[in-house]
């Protein structure tokens, strides 16, 4: 099988990919666009933040899988992957701790300015009057839209500065506030209005896309620090650059309405008002060594896994609840055939198997298969199975539980 990284990973984690025993090719450079051409033939994809296309996965037959080396699937047609039944997985909170260092980083440089403050110690300028004005971290509210991996992470590091934290998320319930000692309020408005600082640790997708809009900027209050570290598709930039310069808001931005998805080029920065205190980095915050080690690894575990035992770890797009309500459970004979017979009898009753798992038994010829389907089959189906003598050793239907 054919493996296209597509985007920079570390060195030992191609080398572990090679020894699976798969035909690796190492193409960092190749961009968004010209994906289509790269995957002639591939079956596995791996990516950074390369954005992987509708026409990129028709363009590959033989594709069967495609990592996200990061967390998120949000650069990755997932829906289009799904159509053809192509696997999606990601490597879930193995940056987080990167991600919450570099938030609180910006919290910190935002406060005390440290930036500017070395910029005019460098040019020979000694502004201490002017640099000393920090309202400081502890006692300060801090605000935090999502509690993932990431957002748990920023949690812990806030609670080191003495700040106190507020949360929002869907899943929040008064047992999960509890767990994890913060406040929770009702909605992202809410959260903003009660938040000297505000950051954003949410996935984009079709929920998230625009959550942090016109109306939560502008609960935020007077002088108040607002970090986006997640997703650019989650943020209302022009509402943000129109409400920052009168509230006085301070900025600390990691990702861009627009911005290049490569390691360098040209780059045209919002236009906040000359007013705005405002700090950016060029989407970094995954881009530890710490955090690209163990992205690496877990890059190789999912691929391995993959190919080793057919499962897929952290995979995003396989229906995580079945709507089966029966399953038929087969003792068989493990001879040529027996299967297929039990599935050509399923298939001529009109029925779709939903899953299906079977089982060799150690030092035996038999073997177990259950198939898990939507309605029940029929005494004549289950008959008709049970005819092949030379065959089958007895058939079982089973109601399931419902499985909310």
């Amino acid at each position: 099988m054919r493996l296209l990284i597509a985007d920079t990973l570390h060195p030992f984690a191609i080398e572990e990919l090679r020894h699976l025993g798969v035909d690796v090719v190492y193409e960092p450079e190749i961009d968004s666009d010209s994906l289509p051409n790269a995957l002639q033939n591939v079956g596995i994809l791996v990516v950074r933040s390369k954005r992987v296309s509708a026409e990129a996965i028709a363009s590959s037959a033989a594709l069967n899988l495609i990592v996200r080396a990061g967390h998120g699937v949000g650069n990755i047609d997932v829906q289009a992957a799904s159509a053809r039944g192509i696997y999606v997985a990601s490597c879930t909170g193995k940056n987080a701790v990167a991600v919450a260092e570099l938030t609180m980083g910006l919290i910190l440089a935002l406060d005390r300015r440290i930036p500017d403050a070395v910029a005019s110690v460098k040019a020979g300028r000694w502004e201490k009057g002017n640099f000393s004005r920090a309202d400081g971290l502890y006692g300060k509210r801090i605000g935090i839209m999502g509690l993932g991996a990431v957002g748990r992470e920023v949690l812990t590091r806030a609670r080191a500065f003495g700040l106190v934290p507020y949360a929002w998320s869907r899943s929040m319930t008064m047992q999960r506030a509890r767990d994890f000692d913060v406040i929770p309020v009702n909605s992202p408005v809410d959260l903003a209005a009660k938040s000297d600082i505000l950051t954003v640790h949410l996935a984009a997708n079709d929920r998230t896309r625009g959550i942090v809009s016109r109306e939560v900027l502008e609960a935020l209050p007077d002088g108040a620090v607002f970090i986006n570290t997640a997703r650019s598709e989650i943020v209302d930039y022009a509402a943000l650059a129109q409400i920052a310069p009168k509230k006085g808001l301070r900025v600390g931005l990691d990702v861009y309405a627009q911005f290049p998805h490569v390691q360098s080029g040209e780059f045209e920065p919002p236009t906040f008002d000359p007013s705005v205190l405002w700090y950016g980095t060029p989407h970094v915050g995954a881009q530890t060594m710490h955090a690209k080690k163990a992205v690496a690894a877990e890059t190789v575990r999912i691929i391995r896994s993959f190919l080793v035992e057919g499962t897929v770890p952290n995979v995003s797009n396989v229906r995580s609840a079945s709507s089966a309500r029966y399953q038929l459970v087969v003792r068989h004979y493990d001879k040529i055939g027996a299967l297929a017979n039990i599935l050509n009898v399923i298939k001529r009753h009109g029925m779709n198997v939903e899953e299906l798992t079977t089982n060799v038994f150690d030092h035996s010829t038999a073997a177990c298969t259950r198939l898990n389907l939507i309605s029940r089959p029929s005494e004549a189906c289950v008959q008709e199975i049970g005819a092949f003598k030379d065959e089958v050793l007895h058939v079982d239907v089973v109601a399931l539980p419902i499985r909310a």
